[in-house]
């Protein structure tokens, strides 16, 4: 399919220094990118909604009704 020509060329280009160096540049490139973007873009989740502060109405203390008041009958 190939000539041994062009094969044997192909494999002095791809394990060339300069095509290594290239590639080796590339993929860092890459990887710096990835990981900034992920770190800027951190899903960040929901903060949970604080609880209802339950306020605490001060009560006065009920009084001794007499039976009077409560309409009953002697």
């Amino acid at each position: 399919m190939f000539s041994d020509e062009l094969k044997n060329l192909l494999i002095r280009v791809i394990t060339s220094w300069q095509v290594i160096i290239v590639t080796l540049v590339i993929l860092l490139y890459v990887a710096i990118v990835n990981h900034a973007s992920r770190s800027h873009y951190k899903r960040k989740t929901p903060p949970l909604p604080k609880p209802a502060k339950v306020k605490h109405e001060e009560t006065e203390p009920e009084e001794q009704a007499d039976d009077s008041s409560l309409g009953l009958e002697d």
